[in-house]
């Protein structure tokens, strides 16, 4: 395959918030994402193949471990830098832009907030360096945007706990080696409290696969049921202190929703350069005003995708400033996969039959970005979060 010597400019307007590093940043993952993944991406999904070979690959670049120190084997690059990956990866592709978000910022970033130094030396570091994939367990069947109401339980019988329950619609299920899940320990304590984190290995004692979930969208991506049936997790193995998990997964998720926001944002960048390509193939440059009827949408998208980068962009440098950016994760995210789902179904309509087609980078991006509305909290979630955050703030004169 040849190396890729130009790139497209980006369509949207530059941001003050990159720096020269950032900008070359992109410019790297637009240049291997444009040879290594864009030729190949529509034959994985059609055939719902799991990308082991260009992950492998990928690792060799550092890009499973952006976010983490270089001692721990990762890049030791900002949050910025890891909202732009994510953005570039599901501009190519959308199954793994979701695959990445999964692994670094579910699967593994736990890890690196909460772990002791044996248990980031033992799991952090082949995670990072790509040489195992992670995963994350935390909706249940009967628990989905109620992560306080978990039934999944763990009992301590002296050299293990033993864990009992199911998680539902886990990200890399069957693909990682590890995977970072919730149990009650503590039954008496109450709705959200009692509830701890677990480091679980796939080929623990009584961990288990269930179904693969069939999904409309993000059809290379593993989804599926982690099943525990008297699971022995050692000791050693609980993650932070014991009790603590509700906050530790809530924290995670208040990440999560900046990489989900940067998903959205590159699906719908996705279908809008798609869109412009072809418009600019029709050569309606040489008189705008003729066409504006035409134009108007590609200007109404572009400039709502515009804003929520800017919000996903801030979110992500909030993170690495501020001790809280619950409000900042919910917004971005929100916002970005509101307009993420404007522009996808904007843009099949615009293209006509051409954005029908099953494999077309429309209909790719319309099916996979409705997942951006509900992962890592719902969007109506989101909305209750960012109201709470508001009340919160207001202090009376």
């Amino acid at each position: 395959m040849s190396a890729v010597k130009h790139l497209p400019p980006d369509l949207l307007p530059d941001s003050h918030l990159l720096k020269p590093e950032h900008h070359e940043f992109r410019a790297r993952l637009r240049r291997y994402l444009a040879e290594h993944v864009e030729p190949v991406w529509a034959e994985y999904e059609a055939h719902e193949r799991f990308p082991r070979d260009i992950l492998k690959d990928m690792a060799k670049e550092g890009f499973l471990g952006i976010p983490f120190p270089k001692e721990y084997g990762g890049m030791g690059l900002d949050s910025l830098s890891l909202a732009m990956a994510i953005e570039e990866f599901s501009r190519a592709w959308g199954s793994l832009g979701i695959i990445m978000a999964a692994h670094i910022g579910l699967g593994s970033s736990p890890i690196w907030n909460w772990g002791n130094e044996e248990q980031k030396r033992k799991y952090l570091v082949p995670l990072a360096r790509g040489e195992r994939m992670g995963g994350y367990g935390l909706t249940e069947p009967q628990a989905g945007s109620d992560s306080g109401a978990t039934k999944t339980n763990a009992r301590f019988d002296g050299t293990h706990w033993i864990l009992n329950g199911a998680k539902a619609w886990c990200t890399n299920a069957t693909e990682a080696f590890s995977y970072v899940v919730s149990a009650v320990t503590d039954g008496d304590k109450g709705k959200g409290s009692g509830i701890s984190a677990f480091i679980v290995e796939k080929d623990f004692p009584g961990f288990s696969f269930g179904k693969k979930e069939d999904k409309m969208g993000l059809r290379a991506s593993a989804t599926g049921v982690l099943l525990f049936d008297n699971c022995k997790v050692p000791a050693e193995n609980l993650l932070g202190e014991e009790g603590q998990g509700f906050k530790y997964f809530m924290k995670t998720l208040d990440g999560g929703r900046i990489t989900i926001g940067a998903m959205a944002l590159g699906l719908g960048y996705a279908a809008l350069e798609e869109a412009v390509k072809a418009v600019v193939g029709e050569n309606y440059t040489k008189d705008l005003w003729a066409h504006e009827y035409k134009l108007a949408p590609l200007a109404e998208i572009a400039t709502e995708l515009a804003a929520a980068r800017q919000m996903i962009y801030n979110a992500a440098i909030t993170k690495d400033l501020q001790p809280r950016w619950t409000q900042d994760g919910a917004m971005a995210k929100w916002f970005a996969s509101e307009v993420a789902m404007r522009a996808t179904d904007r843009l099949v309509t615009y293209m006509a039959e051409r954005g029908l087609e099953m494999n077309s980078k429309f209909s790719s991006a319309f099916r996979d970005a409705k997942l951006c509305t509900i992962g890592e909290g719902t969007n109506e979630i989101c909305r209750v979060v960012i109201a709470r955050e508001l009340l919160k703030g207001y202090q009376p004169a």
